[in-house]
């Protein structure tokens, strides 16, 4: 009996695993494709986030919102007007719970911009919070050019 129950345990845990990783996955990838709507912004990152940009910056929550509302977004700044809009994917996408309502995140994100590409190592922890993922702790780290 002790065995029966000690698989179903396993069982729902895993399972719950993988319920946790699909779901930061999609929300990513919802934040990769509306990555100028402040309202996305303002359900993906944490109050209490603390962001580290690729360039060292450390940014909160509100700093963030702030550009957001001036017209600062990653899709528009440094846009030449002819250009299309830069846009962005991810890969290499790794989940990893931590238990019931902590995950870390880890991917290679892809950033398009116009005719050039560029490779960014992001992470990020995410918190479970009134049934919502947040993340509270992000860090991005650009990829050198290959030569």
């Amino acid at each position: 009996m002790k065995r029966i129950i000690a698989v179903a345990l396993l069982y729902s845990l895993s399972a719950g695993a993988a319920d946790v990783r699909a779901e930061i996955a999609s929300l990513l990838n919802e934040f990769l494709a509306r990555v100028d709507d402040p309202a996305m912004h303002e359900r993906f990152w944490g109050e209490d986030l603390v962001y580290v940009s690729a360039a060292g910056v450390v940014r909160s929550k509100a700093e963030i919102l702030k550009s957001m509302r001036a017209g600062d977004t990653p899709g528009v700044r440094d846009k030449k007007p002819d250009e299309p809009k830069t846009t962005f994917s991810a890969e290499e996408v790794k989940v990893r719970p931590l238990g019931a309502e902590v995950a870390v995140l880890n991917f290679r994100l892809v950033q398009h911009a116009g005719e050039k590409t560029n490779y960014f190592r992001n992470s990020g922890t995410f918190a479970k919070r009134n049934g919502q993922w947040q993340v509270v702790s992000w860090q991005a780290t650009r990829e050198e050019e290959k030569k």
